[in-house]
């Protein structure tokens, strides 16, 4: 249920050291307006959707089906949102649960560690976010992921975001650290939107002056990044040094593994890169509109790993889209998928059992919601 797209040999040994072992699991939420760009992402189907799509996931994640949701599930173009896959193993296998709440428009209405930041403006800009900003996130992520870790001494980390637009963020981030990733990103379309993701990061990087140019990564954040980046490549910093990490998502988590890497370089920051791995679905890995194995090849060291988790004969068409290329990620499901086959060796029957169960549980809670999910 488990493949090592890149390092396999590095990928391996990680499955190997952590098989058997219960991780904790982190999602960090964030916000940048870029995900309010027409058509930019499929992560809710209109840009006001989209506003409340983290904060949705987040209730959803943290409590699963109720009969009276604050955020509902927001409706997408096709599909189901991924927090069914995390939620349906979360609650399954007990495996502990922090949210954090890095930057988001309004907070979400279950327990979350607010960590002081803002929602980012859009990267168009080349000022999503204040520096000062950034170098708090930053702190507060080498912070907790040292806190995370002491909780998981023999085991690891499963750390998770839900960022709108985050894919576009993502293609900034790894172009300003100088790495060729047009056309190797994911979106959450069936067709990856790569033209206007581009278009998007060029005006950004222009904007700040930063085409061409050797770039700090904190200032490289503070001109075309998400809250959820620095974050995430701070808790992941720190908590490498004493537990094993995943990065939960595909080209999101591979551009913050390059941003952390970058990080600790400048900052002279220790870490232990053997420690670290990405980990993602095989709708992203896999995705023949990106070059998801091409662009962690480009970043190098890095192990991809993927969950084998298919839904070709699922019961309901909206799990069955992510065989048509829509939503493929998100929300830590890679993550959790994978770690629901090492923590108790859950087959593929297994775990669509248990997401499908989760479906049928949230069509019963409220029949008033706007996602409905149809059997096929």
């Amino acid at each position: 249920m488990i493949r090592v797209y890149t390092q396999a040999q590095l990928g391996q040994q990680w499955v190997q050291r952590y098989q058997r072992h219960r991780p904790l699991f982190a999602c960090v939420l964030g916000f940048t307006a870029t995900g309010l760009i027409p058509g930019i992402s499929a992560a809710g189907a209109t840009p006001q959707d989209r506003r409340y799509t983290a904060i949705a996931d987040a209730e959803f994640l943290y409590q699963g089906p109720q009969a009276a949701s604050q955020y509902a599930l927001p409706p997408l173009q096709a599909g189901a949102s991924p927090v069914l896959i995390s939620r349906a193993v979360v609650e399954a296998q007990a495996i502990p649960l922090y949210l954090f709440n890095a930057g988001l428009p309004v907070p979400p209405p279950v327990p979350c560690v607010d960590l002081g930041g803002t929602a980012a403006a859009c990267l168009s800009q080349g000022q999503a976010l204040s520096r000062p900003v950034v170098q708090h996130l930053l702190e507060q992520g080498l912070a907790w992921g040292q806190q995370l870790a002491a909780q998981v001494p023999q085991g690891y980390l499963i750390l998770g975001e839900c960022v709108v637009g985050g894919t576009t963020t993502a293609l900034a981030i790894l172009t300003g650290l100088g790495l060729a990733a047009v056309g190797k990103v994911n979106s959450s379309h069936p067709t990856c939107n790569h033209s206007q993701k581009w278009e998007v990061v060029q005006a950004g990087l222009r904007q700040a002056g930063l085409v061409n140019s050797e770039v700090d990564p904190l200032q490289l954040v503070a001109a075309v990044g998400d809250p959820m980046q620095i974050v995430v490549a701070g808790m992941a910093i720190a908590a490498s040094r004493s537990c094993g990490v995943m990065l939960a998502g595909g080209t999101q988590m591979l551009a913050v593994y390059a941003l952390l890497r970058a990080i600790a370089t400048t900052y002279t920051l220790s870490w232990q890169p053997e420690q670290i791995v990405v980990g993602t679905t095989r709708w992203v890995a896999e995705d023949a509109t990106g070059d998801t194995v091409g662009l962690a090849n480009l970043i190098g060291t890095v192990p991809l790993l993927a969950t084998q988790l298919q839904f070709t004969a699922a019961r309901y068409s909206q799990l069955q889209a992510y065989e048509q290329g829509y939503v493929k990620e998100g929300v830590g499901a890679g993550g959790c998928a994978i770690a629901a086959s090492l923590y108790q060796n859950w087959s593929q029957a297994q775990l669509l059992q248990a997401i499908e169960a989760l479906a049928e549980r949230y069509c019963q809670a409220d029949s008033r919601q706007n996602l409905l999910l149809n059997h096929s």
